[in-house]
Order: structure tokens, then C-alpha cells, then sequence
């Protein structure tokens, strides 16, 4: 047995003796003599004890040298499972130490945790959560601070329900988890400028802001005075000011990337959401220009299969139009389902990407 199971050598040997299917999520048996591995629910005639060893992976006995065995057919359900229960135990741990003050737990300390070498469990965390450990602490701290801000009569009081272990590095850190400081973002962003600009461009009406850390909002519509209110309901008691000559390169370059999303946008963005919300929205990121993905597999991909209605839910809080593709998004037959900027203009981007894709 490798040093990364969680269970002794008996234990397993047990489970694997009682085709227990529950074992199917804590380690996988490996034969000597056929070189092959699987989850301890599929064995049929069960190998020599000598000739069995145990991994707490897939990945680890092909490490080994072992190759999935002809049984494996219940691997891909038993293996999301197991995935998606180690993220759960390492979030819930990321939790506790956050609502305690405690240190955050090492990417080594929450691999052991797991049963699972770093490498493993990295890839098995940002794969489920589209975040690493750290990002995925820094977005559920972000939360919790903001949910503290409305409830605590002081940011003193926030503070200290937020789990900092100190004032310093609560402020260290607040300008990032929240785009600018904590007084600005009780008062509804009062003191912070934003700066915007409307324009025309393929998909009609288009207004871009962008604050000190970012393109904060990319709005499409028909109606330039409904996206003006749309943008000061984001942000209402923010400075909104009108862009300059300077600004407006911006926009260029923003109205240039959503009529040929396939160039891409070299400009940073000020995303601001619930941790939940950054985990749907990086993962629309990584869905390639001219092809669609279902809200299903959305929900699949960040390790939240049953979350497809939230995953909707938070395509549709995204206000960077395009460089969050939602427009991306269908439903599992193929068909489009609801757009923020309407299905026609979701209809017509898809078209625009495909078309492109075929010139090359």
C-alpha cells in the first residue's frame, strides 16, 4: 500500500473481499500478475493477497505502472464521486479556518487531509471549483465579508466576524477582495470613480466602465438610458464619469473584441461576484470562441452537477458581456435559453463566432 491511502492495508483488503461499493471512493486494488487496477466494487474472483496492492488513486497506480482493468465501467461515476467529496472535505476545512481566524491550511496539510499527493489534489480542486485552494479562500472570505459589512453596525465589528486574525490584514487585503475600501463599499461604492462611455457597435448599443482595477462592466441593449440606469444601479452611489479621449481607445479595443471575440481582450477586468459566481464564471472563460457547453456540463464542471439552475442564475448576474461568454451557454438540447441582452442578440453572437471560426 502507498503511503497516500487513508485506510491500513486490512482495512482495504477487508472492503475489497466485501465488493464494498462505499469503498469505491477511498482507494483503488492493483494485481501484480495482470498489471491492472480497479475500484473494489467491481472485482469479480478476488486476486491473492501477495499479488494485491492498494493506491488512493486511479492516477497513482497508473503512476505505478497499472492500467484500468476491463471492469471499469462504474470508474467515471465512483471517480467524480470521490473527487467531488475530497473538495467538499477540503472547502469545509478552508471554511472553518476562515470563520475561526485560524491560518489557512498549507496545500500540503489539505492534500494529507484528503488522502491524495499535492499534484492530485491541485488538480482535482481546480478542476471541481475552477479556483485554486487559495483563490477559492480568498473569494469565500470576500463573501463573508461583504455579508458582514450589511449586517455589523461597524467595520470594526465586520472585521472581526469575517475572520481576520488583525485589522493590518484586513486592510491589506480588503481593497482586493472588494474593489475598493470597506467604507466605499458600505456606502455603495461612494468615493470610488467609474469611468464609462456609450457607443454603437454590431449588437447595438453598448456601454463599458471601468474602475481603477478594471473593465467592471461591458452592457449590450437597444436603449443607451436603460444600460446608463443598469450600470448606476451597479454602483449607485459611485462617481460615474464620462471617459476621456484615452478612455475611448478603450472602448475601441472592448466594441473590437465583442464583434471578434476570438481576438481576445488584453485589458484586465474587475470581476466582482459570490464565490459561487467566480467558480461559473472562470469556467465560462475556458469555453472556446464558436463552441457552446450546457448549463448541465457547466454545473458538472465546477463539481456542482445538481446546481444547474444557480449555474443559470449566475450567467445571468454576469455583467461583462462577451468576455464572460454566457452566450456560450445552452441547454442540454442544444437550444438557447435566456440571455441578459436578449436571445436574438445571444442568437447573432453565436453566429458571428461560428462564421468566424470557418474563415479561420
Amino acid at each position: 500500500m502507498t503511503k497516500q491511502t487513508i485506510l491500513s492495508d486490512d482495512a482495504c483488503w477487508a472492503a475489497l473481499a466485501a465488493r464494498d461499493k462505499t469503498a469505491d471512493t477511498l482507494f483503488v486494488y492493483a494485481v501484480k500478475t495482470t498489471q491492472t487496477w480497479g475500484f473494489p466494487s467491481t472485482v469479480v474472483r478476488l486476486p491473492k493477497r501477495e499479488n494485491t496492492e492498494f493506491f488512493a488513486t486511479p492516477e497513482e497506480a497508473e503512476a505505478h505502472g497499472y492500467r484500468a482493468g476491463k471492469r471499469r465501467q462504474r470508474s467515471g461515476e465512483a471517480m467524480t464521486q470521490r473527487h467531488a467529496e475530497q473538495v467538499v472535505l477540503a472547502c469545509r476545512e478552508l471554511e472553518t479556518r476562515i470563520d475561526n481566524g485560524e491560518p489557512l491550511p498549507s496545500l500540503a496539510e489539505l492534500a494529507t487531509l484528503c488522502g491524495v499527493s499535492q499534484f492530485h489534489f491541485h488538480r482535482i480542486f481546480r478542476s471541481h471549483t475552477g479556483l485554486t485552494p487559495a483563490a477559492w479562500a480568498k473569494a469565500y472570505r470576500g463573501d463573508k465579508l461583504r455579508e458582514q459589512l450589511t449586517k455589523q453596525t461597524t467595520i470594526t465589528g465586520a472585521i472581526a466576524e469575517s475572520g481576520f486574525s488583525s485589522g493590518s490584514r484586513f486592510y491589506e487585503s480588503s481593497d482586493t477582495l472588494l474593489g475598493m475600501t470597506p467604507k466605499s463599499w458600505r456606502a455603495g461604492g461612494k468615493g470610488a470613480r467609474i469611468f464609462f462611455a456609450l457607443a454603437i457597435c454590431a449588437l447595438g448599443d453598448i456601454l463599458v466602465a471601468q474602475s481603477e482595477k478594471g473593465i467592471c462592466a461591458i452592457l449590450l441593449g437597444d436603449d443607451a438610458e436603460a444600460l446608463l440606469r443598469d450600470l448606476q444601479d451597479q454602483f449607485p452611489n459611485a462617481e460615474l464619469v464620462g471617459g476621456d479621449a484615452q478612455f475611448e481607445q478603450v472602448v475601441s479595443r472592448v466594441i473590437g473584441f465583442v464583434e471578434a471575440p476570438s481576438s481576445g481582450l488584453d485589458l484586465p477586468l474587475d470581476i466582482r461576484g459570490t464565490a459561487f459566481q467566480r467558480r461559473v464564471w472562470q469556467a465560462l472563460q475556458s469555453i472556446p470562441a464558436g463552441t457552446t457547453v450546457s448549463y448541465r456540463e457547466i454545473a458538472e464542471r465546477i463539481g456542482s452537477p445538481k446546481a444547474v439552475r444557480a449555474v443559470a442564475g449566475a450567467c445571468a448576474a454576469n455583467c461583462l458581456a462577451v468576455a464572460i461568454p454566457c452566450h456560450r451557454v445552452v441547454r442540454t438540447g442544444g437550444e438557447l435559453a435566456g440571455y441578459r441582452w436578449g436571445i436574438e442578440r445571444k442568437k447573432r453572437l453565436l453566429q458571428r463566432e461560428a462564421l468566424q471560426q470557418e474563415i479561420g
